[in-house]
């Protein structure tokens, strides 16, 4: 399927072809999505289709007004309309007790819903003219890089799509961050929103290891996200052995280090969010190169820079 540029035309048609049981790829703020309506189960099994994703790993669901929170999640607790008040719409997925047509495939068959509301406007308005909540996850073949531009669905999925809305890069470059509520407020992924700024808004947040067999939320496998190119984290690049560099490409924080076959800076001036947006940007093109190996750099573990460790370790376990 070729990339179509996001105009009234192309959202109007990309509509339609969720209305009608299609798949179609979108941008979002923290990486491009792969939608399909969140209450037809035959086209949410094509998602998984697509993805070869393993049917135990449940879906985020999208949304694009409170009204259409509603037709997905029930009970919804004080915690989550503060969360919701201070974040909504952007990178901030809550999982909430779900209604009862929302397809248990969606959901992994768990008795919860994980939903958020996009912010970027191109999600915003594909999901208002569908008239349907959009079950989505990342744009890409389970398990690998998450696709920040159109390119990269094209190269990773290409016809198995119906429609891809080129949007351009995305903003955050690392998905939302999943948090749930019951039976006490617990991070499921960091992500996008420090884990800090919800914590300013609700208190603490417990840190939950979801059951791999059975996750509470995406992006919690030990090995994912991760590049065909085997990936090492290391200290700081400038004291890898020389030797240890042939053949190699780094993922450097702030300054590139001789030595490697080629080198990507996430940002100079080590601005973290800078970093997050280049994440897998970088990732992509350092994985086309055919080295040997990937040394990325480890980053300060504060705000996003917590997200980016995250994807780099599961990433780099194999």
């Amino acid at each position: 399927m070729p990339v179509v540029p996001a105009t009234t035309e192309s959202l109007d048609r990309a509509a339609a072809l969720l209305r009608g049981g299609g798949v179609v790829a979108f941008p979002t703020e923290t990486v491009y999505g792969l939608g399909a309506n969140a209450f037809d189960a035959r086209a949410v099994a094509r998602v998984f289709e697509i993805k070869a994703r393993p049917a135990f790993d449940p879906l985020i669901v999208h949304v694009s007004d409170d009204a259409m929170l509603e037709r997905v999640a029930d009970d919804i607790p004080a915690t989550a309309r503060t969360l919701i008040r201070a974040f909504w719409p952007g990178p901030l997925t809550i999982v909430l007790n779900k209604r009862a047509d929302i397809p248990d495939l969606v959901t992994a068959g768990l008795p919860t819903v994980a939903v958020r509301m996009p912010a970027h406007p191109i999600a915003r308005a594909l999901i208002e003219r569908a008239a349907t909540p959009l079950a989505a996850p990342s744009a890409n073949p389970f398990g690998y890089l998450s696709p920040t531009q159109a390119a990269h669905v094209e190269r990773m999925l290409d016809d198995r799509v119906d429609c891809i809305i080129d949007g351009g890069p995305t903003e955050h470059g690392v998905e939302s961050t999943i948090v749930m509520l019951e039976p006490r407020p617990a991070l499921l992924r960091p992500g996008a929103i420090p884990i800090e700024a919800i914590e300013a808004s609700i208190g603490p947040l417990a840190r939950e290891l979801s059951d791999e067999a059975r996750p509470l939320a995406p992006g919690r496998l030990s090995q994912h996200y991760a590049p065909h190119t085997p990936i090492r984290i290391v200290n700081h690049a400038a004291r890898v052995p020389e030797s240890e560099r042939n053949g190699a490409v780094l993922l450097a924080f702030r300054t590139p280090v001789a030595g490697y076959l080629d080198a990507r800076v996430l940002s100079a001036a080590g601005n973290l969010r800078e970093a997050a947006a280049h994440l897998f940007e970088y990732l992509h093109e350092l994985d086309a190169l055919g080295a040997v190996r990937i040394d990325a750099e480890r980053l300060p573990m504060k705000g996003v820079g917590v997200a980016i460790m995250d994807r780099l370790q599961r990433a780099g376990s194999r």
